[in-house]
C-alpha cells in the first residue's frame, strides 16, 4: 500500500471515529466480518447503465438509467426511452424537444454512447458486478443491509426505486475503512485468464490506465442457484434482500412453471415449497428438490478517468443493433403512429 492509498483509508477510519453515528461502526464491524468470512471475489461480468453531466445539478456525473444492463445496447435503448418521454412529458418548449428529439435520432441510428442535449452530456456506462465467495459459497446478505419498513410478498407491490437513480459518481467518496480498502484492492483489477478472449484483457488493461479511479456502487441482491460449475445468477438485481426474497418466492410459486412449462406435478410441488419459504419470512437459502438457491450480495464498481465514467469497451458485445423504438414526435408534440 503506497503513502497516498494509506493516507485516504487513515482519513476514512478518523472520518468514522468522528462521525456520530452508531450504526456506522456496526456496518462497519459488519463489512470486516464479511471480509474475513468471505475474502475472495467471483467476478459476474459487466453491466451497463447511463449517466449524466449536468452542470445546472453541480458538478459531477450522476447516474440516470441503473448500471444493471448486460449488454450495451440495452442501455442505449433506455436512454431513448428516457430522452423520447422527457420530450413528450417533461417540456411544452419546442426548442428543447427538438434537440431531445434530435438525440433520440442519433440513438435510432447509432452506436452512439454519448449524447448532449440541452446543455446535458448523456453517456452510456460500463461497470463490473462481483459477489464475495467464502468456503460456504457465495455471499448472503449482512444483518446490517437494509430491508423495506414493511416487508410485503404481494406480487402487486411495487419495488423499490433503484439507488442507483441520481447516485452521484464520486471517485473520491468511499463509505468508511472497509470500502476504502475495498477499492484499493480492485483499483488494478483486470480479466485474466484464458477464459477470456485476447480484446477483452487487451481492454481491460487499457481501462485501468485510461481510467484508473474507481467508484463503488450501491449494493444489490438477487437469487443465486448452486450448479455443478458454483453458483449461478438467477434473476434481476433488486435494491433489498426482501425484494430478492419475494423475487425468489415469485419465481417458485408462478413464474417459472410459465416460463418453462412445468408439467402439473411440478407447477404444485414448486407452488407448495412457494409457500413454505414465505413462512420462514427471511430465510437466504432454500432447497426444492435438488435444487439449491441463495438470496446473495451483489457489488458493482465502475472505472472514473479525466473525463468521467467509463464507457462500453470496444470488445463489449451487442445481440443486436439500434432501432427506433418510439412512434414519431414533432417539436409540437405530436406523435405519428406510422
Amino acid at each position: 500500500m503506497n503513502d497516498d492509498w494509506q493516507q485516504q483509508i487513515d482519513a476514512l477510519h478518523e472520518e468514522l471515529i468522528h462521525r456520530d453515528d452508531p450504526a456506522a461502526w456496526v456496518r462497519e464491524v459488519d463489512a470486516v466480518e464479511a471480509t474475513r468470512r468471505y475474502p475472495h471475489l467471483a467476478l459476474r461480468g459487466p453491466v451497463f447503465g447511463v449517466a449524466k453531466q449536468d452542470p445546472a445539478a453541480g458538478p459531477g456525473w450522476r447516474v440516470v438509467k441503473p448500471v444493471v444492463d448486460g449488454m450495451p445496447q440495452m442501455a442505449r435503448d433506455g436512454l431513448n426511452s428516457h430522452l423520447w418521454f422527457s420530450a413528450k412529458d417533461d417540456t411544452d418548449a419546442p426548442a428543447v424537444r427538438r434537440e431531445l428529439l434530435a438525440a433520440v435520432a442519433v440513438l435510432e441510428r447509432e452506436s452512439a454512447n454519448e449524447v448532449t442535449a440541452c446543455g446535458v452530456r448523456y453517456r452510456v456506462v460500463r461497470g463490473d458486478e462481483f459477489a464475495r465467495v467464502g468456503d460456504d459459497g457465495i455471499e448472503p446478505p449482512r444483518p446490517t443491509d437494509p430491508e423495506p419498513v414493511e416487508r410485503s410478498w404481494d406480487r402487486k407491490v411495487r419495488d423499490a426505486p433503484s439507488p442507483d437513480i441520481g447516485f452521484l459518481l464520486n471517485p473520491d467518496h468511499a463509505d468508511g475503512p472497509a470500502a476504502g480498502a475495498l477499492k484499493l484492492g480492485l483499483r488494478g483489477f483486470t480479466y485474466t485468464g484464458a477464459r477470456f478472449p485476447a480484446e477483452v484483457r487487451a481492454d481491460s488493461e487499457l481501462a485501468v490506465a485510461t481510467h484508473p479511479d474507481l467508484v463503488l456502487l450501491p449494493t444489490g441482491f438477487s437469487v443465486a442457484e448452486r450448479g455443478a460449475r458454483g453458483w449461478q445468477p438467477l434473476g434481476a438485481l433488486m435494491s433489498t434482500p426482501h425484494e430478492a426474497r419475494r423475487m425468489l418466492y415469485d419465481g417458485m410459486a408462478e413464474t417459472w412453471a410459465l416460463l418453462y412449462q412445468y408439467d402439473d406435478d411440478k407447477k404444485a410441488r414448486y407452488a407448495k415449497a412457494a409457500e413454505k419459504y414465505r413462512a420462514l419470512d427471511r430465510a437466504d437459502e432454500f432447497r426444492v428438490d435438488d435444487r439449491v438457491f441463495r438470496i446473495c450480495r451483489v457489488e458493482r464498481m465502475l472505472r472514473m478517468g479525466p473525463d468521467g465514467p467509463e464507457p462500453p469497451r470496444s470488445s463489449d458485445l451487442d445481440e443486436y443493433g439500434p432501432m427506433k423504438i418510439h412512434p414519431s414526435m414533432d417539436e409540437d408534440g405530436t406523435i405519428t403512429y406510422e
